[in-house]
């Protein structure tokens, strides 16, 4: 970390973003669609943004490691962790919100983090269809097209907008559709965009109050946790502890309301509320499902 210059990091995953958008609208209406799964999608243009993005970052940055999610497909989240020692990690989903993309719905992304020193050291997450350029680094502040942008100063959960995620795999949907039903009547509305990376980069510009889902995989969110941390946000995992990329789960919010949607989620789920929350550990230690593998949501 101290040799590490996030100044050039931050600039070389701006170009690498660009790079990907471009193959991203490119490929637009004329990929192919596959499925990883049932309602798991990957297209040309996945691949192409990846190829571009992951070919730009290592012929400027050729010391680091890159992890991209369509280099993982069949892979455990156990499998994924980098080594304690290993080099700076490009963690990078290179179109996040394919089904938005696949039926020309205008809220999709390419995300890229920087994984180092076990955190999440700087983010990317450009919109092209929006033209929005998210961008962080730790200790730089964050921002939206190269203005500074804040988490939201909404201080309960009922005047809350929050946002979630659902997996691919429709059985395990039914853990969030639950929740969705408890936190409905107790916010003052609820969102599914489609794509994590947005939800977080929402939450950091203070557009979404907090998200909470249970199937992230470091793609999804490593980029949208520098942003957040950056913006004045919180995050932490679904029962309390500090905030892991390699854990599936996670709650993000502006900080005011961490507390009320933590309770709220654990009630969802039919657990006492309390004990643990934001920045505090629980220490019942519920950990996350460890089975499943590599495979979309939104």
């Amino acid at each position: 970390m101290s040799t590490l210059n996030l100044t050039e990091c931050l600039s070389v995953a701006v170009e690498a973003a660009r790079l990907g958008a471009a193959e991203l609208e490119r490929w637009r209406k004329q990929f192919k669609v596959k499925e990883k799964s049932r309602a798991d999608l990957v297209t040309d243009a996945d691949h192409a943004s990846q190829r571009a993005v992951r070919d730009h970052i290592l012929a400027k940055l050729p010391h680091h490691a890159f992890l991209g999610e369509e280099d993982c497909v069949g892979r455990k989240i156990d499998e994924i962790r980098p080594p304690a020692n290993t080099p700076p990690v490009w963690v990078v989903d290179p179109l996040d919100g394919t089904i938005n993309y696949v039926h020309d719905v205008p809220a999709y992304c390419v995300s890229i983090g920087l994984w180092a020193g076990g955190e999440a050291v700087a983010g990317v997450i450009l919109d092209p269809r929006q033209n929005e350029l998210f961008t962080a680094t730790k200790g730089g502040g964050a921002f939206l097209n190269g203005e500074p942008i804040r988490v939201s100063d909404t201080a309960s959960l009922e005047t809350a907008l929050v946002s979630t995620g659902f997996p691919a795999n429709k059985d395990a949907q039914r853990r969030n559709l639950k929740v969705w039903a408890a936190l409905s009547p107790v916010t003052r509305s609820l969102r599914r965009t489609g794509s994590t990376a947005l939800n977080m980069a929402y939450v950091a510009c203070g557009r979404f109050d907090g998200y909470w889902a249970y199937d992230n995989w470091p793609w999804d969110v490593t980029a949208g946790a520098c942003l957040i941390a950056e913006a004045g946000g919180v995050l932490s995992t679904i029962d309390g502890k500090p905030f892991d990329p390699f854990r599936m789960d996670l709650i993000a919010t502006n900080g005011k309301i961490q507390r009320e949607l933590f309770d709220a989620l654990r009630t969802a789920e039919g657990e006492p509320a309390g004990g643990g929350g934001a920045g505090v550990a629980d220490q019942r230690g519920r950990g996350p499902p460890r089975g499943r593998r590599v495979g979309g949501g939104g």
